[in-house]
């Protein structure tokens, strides 16, 4: 048994189930650790249990029962555990095979949604929301979220740690949500799931590019929201989003593990049916009245993914989407995709000079993927000494070992070329 990967892959499942247990968050995260230790002392002597993720979630259990009789505090806590006892005497409940588990009925039989509701209450802050939902249900650790947040780590850890303490304190419960509750948390919800999506699609750190798991989570929680709003067309937009970016994983990896640009993928790789889904469910959003955010990205992200040569794609089309999308919702993230769309609509110039006017915004110092596009239209346009500096400067803030190793042979590339010379 592959305990890293049982951690990767299931490790949000299980601490989601073991916060509902025990309604702690830091207990449930210790008594996981310590859950972990015992499998790495147990398991090679023993071997691996039948169902790993339960074995865990009971033997966490046990561990916070010993230490809430230690710490006198057992008693508070007796009910709230005995009344999932019932589950963990059939471990295997709610602990399926399938990441894409079917639901007879639609109801909030799932932890992790749970978890992001309570993590999404609005006495939170939209950062803490973010933050705690991303640590929690995706097990980034406070190092990369600081990183994503652009503050440091005491400042990250800070912040949850008031998360969870405003959690506590303020009895928020970890309950499933009242219909008020559902439009209240709405945008916060699909946000959570949104980012939960991202991290997979392009992971913040490790050595693999995509983390699948957390993709097919991502999907499958939208399409649980979509099935319990009465007014699903905002999620349909995420949904139809997700679905699009995700149909064309299998060709953003070579088989020799490297990254491969959207340009040059092989399309026969990209998923038909995915984009066939992503694409009407997106006409259904938009016939119904989304508008926002998602909308948007989904209307780019089906121009690249119904394009059959990477000629075809409407890079006109894409720049005035991100333009709309700036102004509606404007972020600097947001600002460099559209840059490089002007630019691959054939104004490099101009798009080099907006990537260059970003430069100057402090939020964007770290951000690796603004020299990695500067680097790109520069090589475009012939200038190779100046397009190996900028590959260097991305390659210092980059994280992934796939997105180093890419950027790496892009470095070895223009220096071959010997454009780099001229």
């Amino acid at each position: 048994m592959d305990l890293e990967k049982l951690h990767r892959e299931e490790s949000g499942r299980i601490l989601s189930t073991l916060i509902r247990l025990l309604g702690d968050f830091d207990l449930a995260e210790e008594m996981l650790q310590e859950a972990y230790a015992t499998a790495l002392q147990k398991w090679p002597v023993d071997g691996p249990p039948a169902n790993p993720a339960a074995w865990l979630v009971s033997t966490a259990r046990h561990k916070a029962i010993d230490r809430l009789r230690r710490e006198k505090r057992f008693e508070e806590k007796q009910a709230e555990i005995a009344k999932y006892s019932e589950f963990l005497a059939q471990p295997a409940a709610g602990f399926s095979d399938s990441a894409e588990g079917k639901f007879a009925e639609v109801e909030f039989a799932d932890d992790r949604l749970r978890l992001i509701f309570t993590c999404c209450h609005p006495a939170l802050s939209e950062e803490a929301q973010v933050a705690l939902t991303l640590r929690t249900v995706c097990g980034i650790t406070t190092e990369e979220l600081a990183k994503a947040f652009l503050v440091p780590v005491a400042t990250m850890a800070q912040r949850l740690v008031r998360a969870k303490k405003k959690i506590r304190d303020a009895g928020i419960p970890y309950c499933e949500p009242l219909a008020t509750d559902l439009v209240e948390r709405l945008d916060a919800v699909l946000l959570a799931v949104y980012l939960i999506f991202n991290e997979g699609y392009l992971a913040s750190s490790g050595d693999a590019l995509v983390r699948r798991e957390l993709c097919a989570e991502a999907i499958r929680l939208a399409r649980v929201l979509c099935a319990l709003l009465p007014q699903p067309f905002e999620a349909q937009a995420l949904l139809a989003l997700m679905l699009l970016h995700d149909s064309r994983c299998d060709a953003r990896v070579g088989a020799d593990g490297e990254l491969v640009l959207l340009e040059e993928q092989d399309r026969s790789l990209w998923h038909a049916e995915q984009i066939r889904e992503g694409t009407e469910v997106l006409e259904r959003a938009l016939r119904g009245g989304a508008k926002g955010m998602y909308a948007l990205q989904a209307s780019i992200s089906a121009l690249h993914a119904n394009a059959k040569t990477a000629a075809e794609t409407d890079w006109r089309q894409i720049a005035g989407l991100y333009g709309v999308l700036l102004r509606l919702h404007g972020s600097a993230v947001i600002e460099v995709n559209r840059a490089v769309a002007v630019a691959m609509a054939g104004d490099l110039e101009r798009g080099l000079g907006l990537l260059e006017e970003l430069e100057r915004r402090e939020e964007l110092r770290e951000f690796h993927l603004l020299p990695a596009a500067k680097a790109d239209l520069l090589r475009r346009l012939g200038r190779g000494r100046e397009a190996e500096g900028e590959y260097r400067r991305a390659l210092g803030l980059a994280t992934n070992d796939v997105e180093i190793r890419f950027l790496r042979r892009r470095v070895a590339e223009v220096q071959r070329s010997g454009v780099a010379s001229s």
